[in-house]
């Protein structure tokens, strides 16, 4: 079953979100999937009921307030016009929370492109959330405080993405194990975006869809859920 909710954030402002879920009110783990910087479309959708269909509660927080983008300039605005701070530390948060507070014992945290800079900002500032799964996003190093961070981490970078540099996942990757974070770094031979079944829609060059890279990131992120969240 899937519909839309809202739900309170912690400074007490109401937000919306896609919940998708497989008997509502079942006592199943959470998740929070943060969308790419094209909106709560029917790809992030589809990506929450992979999730309910696996035996998650699936949340999407509508972050752009029902706006979605079509086209790069479009998605470059909107992404440009939200408060990255308070989408995690608020917006997320929020989520998490309301997993937790309505039977969910423990909730994770995915996000892709800039969802994924996202779910770092949220490891750092989310404490409530049990695991985190990374999909080729990452925010400026400054603002990931690791010392923060207390539950494990798990991500998938490409190494020709032109987005997010891999050499910004290995200075990452430094910086979380200066302060002991547990994490796992999976890195494909592919482009940004490689997991997003649209991609290739968007005739964009920097984008370009990996089904092979794509199937073994997710059975690395499905067995990473399970471990955390289902025992």
């Amino acid at each position: 079953m899937d519909t839309l909710i809202s739900y309170q954030r912690p400074d007490g402002a109401s937000a919306s979100a896609y919940l998708s879920e497989g008997k509502p009110g079942a006592a199943a783990p959470g998740l929070v999937v943060i969308q790419e910087w094209w909106g709560l479309n029917e790809q992030i959708r589809g990506v929450a009921d992979r999730l309910a269909a696996a035996g998650y509660r699936a949340l999407v927080p509508d972050l752009y307030r029902g706006k979605q983008a079509l086209e790069e300039q479009e998605a470059q605005h909107l992404m440009q016009g939200l408060d990255f701070a308070s989408a995690a530390g608020q917006d997320v948060r929020g989520a998490v929370q309301y997993l937790k507070s309505t039977g969910s014992a423990k909730v994770g945290v995915t996000g892709f492109c800039m969802g994924g800079a996202l779910t770092l900002l949220a490891a750092v500032n989310v404490p409530e959330a049990d695991a985190f799964v990374v999909w080729y996003g990452c925010p400026p190093l400054e603002y990931i405080d690791a010392t923060r961070i207390r539950a494990p981490i798990q991500g998938h970078f490409g190494t020709r993405d032109s987005v997010f540099p891999i050499g910004q996942v290995a200075l990452l990757e430094s910086k979380l194990s200066a302060a002991q974070v547990a994490f796992e770094f999976h890195r494909y031979d592919a482009q940004h975006a490689f997991a997003n079944e649209t991609a290739d829609s968007k005739h964009l060059a920097y984008l370009k869809h990996d089904p092979a890279a794509a199937a073994l990131a997710w059975q690395r992120t499905e067995e990473f859920l399970a471990k955390h969240l289902k025992s």
